[in-house]
């Protein structure tokens, strides 16, 4: 296997549980906590907007590369096995009809409401850092 085609199947399956993690959010057997968290990495996920803007030399895919499949794969070993896996044959089905990810309008919120907040922390800052 070449190491395009690993990279190409890594990608997918990263793709196909962010889209577990969305129906396991809907499941009741998920446990609280796995929910939690899950919530918080398919609203980023599925955000059409990223926190670290991918324009950004480098650091701008570390939310790609490194953070987002680390999260995911943290958030998957907090699922139950059966709930792992009925979770991961909807989203099969999921993929397989509808061809691509949902989008998450309010991920895309909360990732704009982040930078607000960093935008006004910088700006209270700023004064106090300049004048010494």
């Amino acid at each position: 296997m070449s190491v395009s085609s690993s990279l190409r199947a890594w990608a997918k399956r990263i793709k196909r549980d962010g889209v577990t993690l969305w129906f396991a959010g809907k499941n009741p057997r998920t446990p609280w906590h796995a929910k939690v968290l899950g919530v918080f990495v398919v609203a980023y996920a599925l955000s059409p907007i990223d926190l670290i803007p991918d324009f950004i030399p480098v650091l701008g895919y570390v939310d790609d590369a490194l953070l987002l499949p680390g999260l995911i794969w943290l958030t998957i070993q907090l699922l139950p096995a059966d709930v792992l896996a009925e979770c991961r044959g909807q989203a099969d089905d999921w993929m397989a009809a509808k061809g691509a990810k949902p989008v998450s309008k309010v991920g895309g919120t909360l990732v704009v409401v982040l930078w607000m907040l960093a935008c006004w922390a910088a700006w209270c800052w700023w004064p106090t850092w300049r004048n010494g």
